[in-house]
């Protein structure tokens, strides 16, 4: 089931982002999307989880949850 993350400090990296969803199950796919022309994340990313179960566990564990100075903000990408 693939997620959408938002609202992530700009400074966080790819490994950051996959360490953070790890804890709850495997992850198939992990990307940040990043400025073509500046190289540094939107703030946002997507993560892909390999059950459903998972990503519900990780949704229910991450939405709303502060990383740095920023309530991240989980949900299915559509």
């Amino acid at each position: 089931m693939k997620l959408i993350v938002l609202n992530l400090p700009r400074d966080l990296t790819k490994d950051d982002l996959a360490k953070l969803f790890k804890a709850h199950g495997n992850i198939t796919a992990c990307d940040l999307v990043m400025d073509d022309k500046t190289g540094t994340s939107k703030g946002f990313g997507f993560v892909e989880m390999a059950l459903a179960h998972e990503a519900d566990l990780a949704i229910k564990a991450l939405h709303g949850t502060k990383i740095k100075k920023n309530k991240i903000r989980v949900k299915p990408a559509t």
